[in-house]
């Protein structure tokens, strides 16, 4: 059977005495072969061993009582008491270090909860007060928080909410599958298209989903809604500059027919106001193909394309100005050859008429961008871009008899094809910067 061990307080004691034992025996030892009486032995025998214990059991309590306050402080940190400050701490002996750097230690996490309360409060509000439905579930599958804007899509409140299996709450969808995805859904509190994201994380050792669900029909509305806005102000504005004209001159060439005597020139009056109608009238007819054309864009046909051979295909049909290319690396893509001619061929067009009447030079190139991508560029050294904000509104041109669709159907080919096109001026010399980029996988 094995003996338990002797506690700490009892080894203390038990070394104190064995470090007071030789003096007693010595003690005892002078007593007894020295001249003494009976009476006299026994009394200073009993005053030494009653002594030594009284110093033994004051060097258990001095050893004792520090690590017992010490143990208490601990005990209150681990129940999350962060107000209780260790006595005699800063002194220069050990046990003085000892109890100023627990002082430290709960000064430091009471600071730390309440930065940590805070915050958490701050969640709580944000998360409470955000226009975004978030949902938690447990590694069960059963719903553990839910904000406002997420009792109210589900229409029911709180305390019926949680505890409830994803199953029964018709989250057991959105729970598997891509964790960023676009879906259409009719929940009880709304229906239309819903981005949905999904996340994990632990919890007291626990994993758990986070769902979060965006309403993004209210976003697409507004944006239609400021689409047909932008279109609807540049349909009015073509349709009057062609319509005002034709209006004005068909009033005045009526005017001329219904006088009695006309004037002796009044046919040729009368062919001037044909001719200026019939313009205005192709004009329309021009601007009404070129909306056709920008509504009716097929979607991209792909297939392998040498990046090289188009590049230098497209920089020959540009006869008005030599351009210089940069070859790049040799890259093949997934795309649609002929809408991507198309689209160079309008970048190099701008380009060429943005240094019309300067010396200045149009060069292209190409080159691999970070993170698996094409980059072709198109810079000039024209004047620049004087104006951003409407280069890709539909039919808004600042050039002559543009019809203002070239950039706009430019960047719906990029975008078709997974990527982008940004204007830009150029940082180091006057002059505009066209970036395509497509993606090489």
């Amino acid at each position: 059977m094995l003996k338990r061990p002797l506690r700490f307080e009892n080894r203390i004691l038990l070394l104190a005495l064995l470090a007071g034992a030789p003096g007693t025996v010595v003690a005892g030892v002078v007593l007894w072969t020295g001249p003494y009486s009976a009476t006299l032995r026994w009394t200073l025998l009993i005053f030494i061993v009653a002594l030594g214990l009284a110093f033994a059991a004051a060097v258990r309590r001095r050893v004792i009582l520090p690590l017992q306050r010490v143990a208490n402080l601990l005990q209150a940190t681990r129940e999350g008491d962060f107000s209780l400050r260790a006595q005699g701490a800063g002194g220069d002996d050990a046990l003085g270090e000892v109890m100023s750097e627990i002082n430290i230690l709960g000064e430091t996490l009471q600071e730390q909860r309440r930065e940590a309360l805070e915050a958490e409060a701050l969640l709580r509000k944000v998360i409470a007060e955000i226009e975004v439905a978030i949902f938690t579930f447990d590694s069960n599958d059963r719903l553990r928080l839910v904000n406002e804007a997420g009792r109210r899509l589900l229409a029911q409140p709180e305390s019926r909410l949680l505890g409830r299996s994803a199953a029964k709450l018709g989250f057991d969808d959105l729970l598997s599958g891509p964790s960023a995805r676009t879906v259409e859904r009719l929940f009880p509190g709304g229906e239309g298209r819903w981005e949905v994201r999904r996340g994990t994380f632990r919890e007291g050792g626990m994993p758990h989903q986070l769902v979060v669900i965006a309403d993004l029909s209210r976003a697409l509305r507004e944006e239609e809604r400021q689409a047909w806005k932008r279109l609807i102000r540049v349909l009015g504005h073509e349709l009057n500059n062609s319509l005002a004209p034709i209006r004005s001159m068909s009033a005045t060439l009526g005017d001329l027919l219904r006088r009695r005597s006309r004037p002796h020139d009044w046919e040729d009056d009368m062919a001037t106001g044909l001719s200026i109608i019939a313009q205005r009238s192709a004009s329309l007819s021009r601007f009404m193909d070129a909306y056709s054309r920008l509504a009716r864009l097929p979607p991209p046909r792909l297939a392998a394309v040498s990046i090289g051979e188009l590049v230098q295909r497209v920089s020959a049909f540009e006869s008005r100005r030599p351009i210089r290319l940069t070859m790049g690396p040799t890259l093949v893509v997934a795309a649609d050859a002929d809408q991507l001619e198309q689209l160079l061929i309008n970048l190099l067009r701008n380009a060429v008429d943005a240094v019309e009447g300067n010396d200045g030079e149009v060069s292209l190139s190409w080159q691999v961008a970070s993170g698996g991508w094409l980059e072709l560029r198109v810079e000039d050294e024209g004047a620049g871009l004087p104006e951003t904000a409407n280069l890709f509104v539909p039919f808004f041109t600042t050039k002559p008899g543009g019809s203002g669709i070239g950039l706009v159907l430019s960047r719906q080919i990029a975008e078709a094809h997974g990527g982008s096109l940004v204007l830009e001026n150029r940082p180091d010399r006057p002059g505009c910067r066209a970036r395509l980029r497509l993606p090489l996988a």
